[in-house]
């Protein structure tokens, strides 16, 4: 399995899926080496074996990233690929790295390559090294390993290669596409491209929600027979509910999740203001970081809302705890987002939820109210019902906090389980 990230060290959601994904399959009796760029040691190998990609010397000689792509019939790989800055900084760091892309990429055989496994400036330029370390990985264990299952476009290219020099199937997993990412005419072509390959490639695609089957299939033109849906679940072992002192006496509304188009944080801050013309002991908390922070910052100035209206940055692991138990209501609005592990996160702290209809997650969430996320009025009167309705915000913490519990990794990898024997019997 190649992964980019593994608790505890996670940018998102990914990191998570990946760890309850194999805690589960492991329960199913499947037996997983999980390769990740950048290990820390620190990860709990309980379920799992981890190799770190950083530790292995590469066996396959290339001198260049055409060469090598070329080797395993690769897409080109052009410049780097930062997700996560501001488009003035992105087009600095790809001319800057436009110049010594190709020149500084040389591998030589039994060279270890250090990876960042970060999301950062040499994105692209590691997703290609890594394909090189991957395929070496898996020569070495070709004898042991039945299925390849490669996560996200970052280690498509890793599967790939994996399948091509070892004739073992691949399976690819599509938690987020291009289009989850940003709007029809503004998608990275490149990483459209990679996406689009490894989905080809594969043997079989695994997409978290039939809303993102639907996508692989109509926008990708990939074969609907071998797109398969599989939810995902959320772990909650080793999770303590945290008693938290709060010291304002107001109710408390929170979205949590990165600051970005996709994530429909404008939307949060246009409800808020109607819900605060209605009532005036609540308080908004956006807990993230993403591109769009500073424009969130003024929207909630130019509405005359910050004094009601709170930005606590990233959050991770206890603090994300701490936020859901201060939280009364939880919002997820998002413009698209493919399932969503939040809103089951929030459930799980018995906190009532609000999702977009156009969440994956809403496809199996029975007890989570859903609005459009561009109706701003729907979401305002959702919030202020359950602000100001005990019973109704009672049945819905308690039934959602059932609900999602019954939500088991364990379920869903056995429906993994099946597509790994489907992809190896040629079904």
């Amino acid at each position: 399995m190649f992964g980019w990230e593994f608790p505890p060290h996670i940018a998102g959601g990914l990191g998570t899926a990946c760890y309850g994904m194999t805690k589960g399959l492991a329960y199913n009796d499947v037996d997983v080496l999980f390769v990740m760029p950048s290990a820390s040691g620190d990860e709990d190998q309980s379920a799992v074996r981890i190799i770190n990609a950083s530790d292995v010397p590469v066996d396959t000689v290339s001198t260049t990233v055409d060469e090598f792509l070329g080797k395993v019939s690769f897409v080109h790989i052009g410049t780097n690929m930062v997700p996560y800055v501001d488009p003035q900084e992105f087009t600095q760091m790809v001319e800057e790295e436009r110049k010594r892309q190709i020149k500084g990429f040389r591998v030589q055989y039994g060279q270890k390559y250090k990876f960042s496994g970060k999301y950062g400036a040499n994105l692209m330029e590691e997703v290609a090294r890594y394909a090189m370390v991957g395929a070496t990985i898996a020569l070495q264990h070709k004898d042991e390993i039945d299925v390849i299952h490669a996560h996200d476009w970052l280690t498509y290219l890793a599967g790939i290669a994996a399948k091509q020099l070892t004739g073992k199937p691949l399976v690819v997993h599509v938690h987020a596409t291009s289009f989850d990412r940003s709007s029809d005419d503004k998608i990275d072509t490149r990483v459209y491209d990679l996406e689009k390959r490894g989905m080809e490639v594969a043997d079989k695609v695994i997409a978290v929600s039939e809303l993102t089957r639907n996508i692989v299939i109509n926008k990708y033109g990939i074969d609907p027979s071998k797109v398969v849906a599989v939810h995902n679940a959320v772990d909650f072992s080793g999770r303590q509910n945290l008693e938290v002192e709060r010291n304002v006496p107001d109710k408390v509304v929170t979205f949590l999740g990165r600051v970005t188009y996709q994530k429909g944080p404008e939307y949060f801050i246009e409800a808020a203001a109607k819900v605060l013309k209605k009532c005036h002991n609540v308080r908004f908390v956006m807990a993230g970081s993403g591109d769009m922070l500073n424009r969130c910052i003024r929207h909630v100035a130019r509405l005359g809302i910050s004094d009601r209206f709170h930005f606590t940055g990233f959050l991770r692991g206890k603090e994300v705890q701490k936020m859901f138990a201060l939280s009364d209501v939880y919002v997820m609005p998002s413009i698209s987002e493919p399932f969503g592990i939040s809103p089951l996160e929030a459930m799980q702290t018995n906190v009532p939820s609000i999702i977009s209809k156009q969440s994956g997650c809403a496809e199996i969430l029975k007890y989570a109210l859903k609005v459009d996320f561009w109706d701003v009025d729907a979401m305002s009167d959702a919030i202020y019902g359950l602000l100001q309705y005990p019973a109704i915000s009672k049945l819905a913490s308690r039934c959602g906090y059932e609900e999602v519990n019954s939500l088991k990794w364990n379920n869903a990898a056995a429906k993994i389980k099946r597509v790994y024997e489907a992809a190896i019997n040629h079904e």
